[in-house]
């Protein structure tokens, strides 16, 4: 029994996934340029305000994960928002309070959510526009572009994948000279 629950079953479950799903076996990594760059699966910092950012963590993106998990009647959750909420505004200055998706301002259950709502990437373009010279139309069709619906139609909301929008954004401005970020 032994033999066949550590060896033989992860053994034969590797072998199958790699066969069936290889991108998602290894980790559904993005390369930009020949060099990899990310995991559509995992969240990760952009340091450049020129950029989307996604939702906040409760690790550095340094390679080790966790999570918050605070509960709703635990303080820390408050304090935790309040504090992204200050930050978002200093980062977004003129966003009215009211507009934004509670989910840009709470970390994800795992701590790396590579997705955010549409609406958390609309409420970024008035900066990212004034950073980059890029009109908001021309930053809301490409938010529009990589907009994902929801699985079937009606499990979860509809999404927009960080990185994937950055990557767009940075083939843009690389293709414009004069735009430094």
């Amino acid at each position: 029994m032994l033999v066949i629950t550590v060896v033989l079953y992860p053994l034969v479950v590797t072998l199958v996934g790699n066969a069936a799903f290889p991108s998602q076996a290894q980790g559904s990594l993005v390369k930009y340029h020949g060099r990899i760059v990310g995991s559509r699966l995992l969240g990760q910092a952009f340091k450049s305000a020129c950029f989307f950012q996604g939702r906040p963590s409760a690790v550095n993106y340094s390679g080790y994960s966790g999570a918050t998990n605070y509960g709703p009647t635990n303080p820390e959750l408050l304090k935790e928002v309040k504090s992204n909420l200050k930050s978002f505004i200093k980062e977004n200055p003129g966003v009215n309070i009211k507009q934004i998706p509670l989910n840009i301002l709470e970390s994800s259950a795992s701590g790396e959510d590579p997705d955010i709502l549409p609406q958390a990437a609309y409420i970024q373009v008035p900066r990212i526009s004034r950073l980059t010279g890029l009109s908001s139309a021309e930053l809301g069709h490409l938010i529009a572009a990589t907009e994902h619906n929801s699985f079937l139609g009606i499990f979860g909301p509809s999404r927009v994948n960080v990185l994937e929008l950055n990557l767009k954004l940075a083939d843009i401005l690389a293709y414009r000279s004069g735009v430094k970020c």
